[in-house]
């Protein structure tokens, strides 16, 4: 910073490139405002430069100007018309604005001028909010043939498989995730749970152990292993792991569930009440819900 600040004076505030630099530095502290105010300054000094359009564009993602991050890429896009980060982008804020049609126009045309893992994803992640599980295994799988050894890619494609049910494909890919990357937590939770559905508790609670050193704070984790408590008859231990589940995720509808379920088999009735109550806020039409209140 203090030779940028050096360049500055000697150039009198016009050396483009100390400017760009200066601007990055603020984006990673932090300041995002201040980060916007200079790549626009840059844009005034280089209006050639769809670079500098790309970074303004960035700042102003950054601070959830979708529709304003719109106008300053399709900006760029003029100056750059086979830019695969600018489609990309424009399909991300177009996904942010619920503009899924667009959003899929822009990503599609992304992967066209460069593949790439990311769009594969963002792409796959439109086709969920949509409600179209089926095509978004389609679109992991063609991420998992361009890049077979990313195990985000992995991990997403064996949870969607294990959601529709497929536990083979599912085991499969989750343990690809973990060969490449043995301190994925998603994918041993994931695992886990697998073991857990099959009544493998102790075995599922040894995967959870793994996981609980690394992310102490996960809410699933400790849903998950409240549940192998309550497998194994334990349900003090159930309750007290679900508890701090729901204390770190109160507004999770699947952890009140699980709560009121267990106050249930307790015998505790008012406590089932409080929890199976709270459950159907967040979730209105689930029949069993009703069930275990009535």
């Amino acid at each position: 910073q203090a030779v940028i600040k050096e360049q500055l004076q000697e150039s009198q505030g016009l050396c483009e490139y100390a400017v760009y630099v200066q601007a990055l530095i603020f984006r990673l502290e932090g300041k995002i405002q201040e980060s916007l105010e200079l790549f626009q300054t840059c844009s005034i000094l280089n209006p050639r430069s769809a670079d500098n359009l790309k970074q303004v564009a960035r700042s102003l993602f950054l601070l959830g100007k979708h529709k304003a991050a719109i106008e300053v890429y399709n900006e760029a896009a003029k100056l750059d018309e086979k830019d695969w980060e600018i489609s990309h982008n424009l399909g991300v804020c177009y996904m942010y604005l619920k503009h899924f049609n667009k959003a899929r126009d822009q990503l599609n045309n992304a992967l066209e001028l460069n593949r790439h893992d990311l769009t594969y994803m963002m792409l796959g992640k439109i086709h969920l909010l949509e409600g179209k599980m089926d095509k978004a295994i389609e679109i992991y799988k063609k991420a998992v043939e361009f890049s077979p050894e990313n195990t985000e890619v992995l991990t997403a494609l064996g949870l969607l498989y294990l959601q529709t049910g497929d536990y083979q494909k599912a085991f499969e890919h989750l343990g690809n995730a973990l060969t490449y990357d043995p301190g994925n937590y998603k994918a041993t939770l994931a695992a886990g749970s697998m073991m857990q559905a099959h009544g493998d508790f102790d075995v599922a609670l040894s995967k959870y152990k793994v996981v609980a050193s690394s992310v102490p704070e996960s809410p699933p984790l400790w849903n998950n292993i409240g549940m192998c408590f309550f497998g194994k008859k334990k349900y003090v231990a159930a309750v007290s792991c679900l508890k701090r589940a729901n204390y770190l995720a109160p507004f999770d509808w699947k952890i009140l569930y699980n709560l009121g379920l267990v106050h249930l088999t307790m015998q505790q009735y008012a406590s089932a009440f409080h929890f199976l109550s709270a459950a159907i806020n967040f979730q209105p039409k689930m029949a069993e819900l009703y069930m275990l209140l009535a």
